[in-house]
């Protein structure tokens, strides 16, 4: 039961590191489009609403798609003063961990899945749009992204949880 579950963990762990890199290429196209506009409002004076959109909503991809990649590489904000204690061993560690994926993480992941599904259905049906002049369509899209990078953050603590519970509970001192 233990190899399945570390198994399951590994693969979400892969997964994640795909999802990363894949995103991570988000970051060139998000700066060769700053330049872009930056370069044509300041060299041209000729800006576009829709294009600082465009930013906007890449950087929010970015944010919430990265999330659960920054939580695998362990890059994650925490609190250090406890955490990195030389009171606590490895175990002491993976119990800290393993009890706030399990008990704060998995549980707010889950509420911003369920109570964004409403927001963005009416975005979908009402045909939402950005309400600027030369703005973006289909809002209902950048707000899929909130449960979508909460639910690849799911998966990831549920790959930490399995990783820390085994660290935790392993028998070796």
């Amino acid at each position: 039961m233990k190899t399945l579950f570390l198994n399951l963990s590994s693969k979400i762990d892969q997964f994640t590191e795909r999802t990363g890199q894949c995103i991570s290429w988000l970051v060139i196209v998000l700066v060769l489009l700053v330049s872009y506009d930056v370069s044509m409002r300041y060299l041209f004076q000729s800006g576009s609403i829709g294009i600082q959109e465009l930013e906007w909503h890449l950087f929010s991809i970015i944010f919430l798609i990265s999330a659960a990649y920054t939580l695998k590489h362990d890059e994650h904000v925490r609190l250090d003063i406890f955490y990195q204690s030389k009171f606590l061993n490895d175990k002491h560690r993976a119990w800290i961990d393993a009890f706030g994926a399990l008990f704060i993480l998995l549980p707010f992941c889950i509420v911003i899945i369920i109570n964004t599904w409403p927001s963005i259905s009416l975005a979908y049906h009402s045909n939402e749009a950005s309400p600027d002049p030369g703005g973006l369509p289909a809002r209902w899209l950048i707000k899929a992204m909130i449960p979508t990078g909460f639910g690849l953050l799911l998966l990831q603590a549920i790959a930490e949880s399995i990783k820390k519970l085994n660290i935790a509970l392993d028998k070796t001192p």
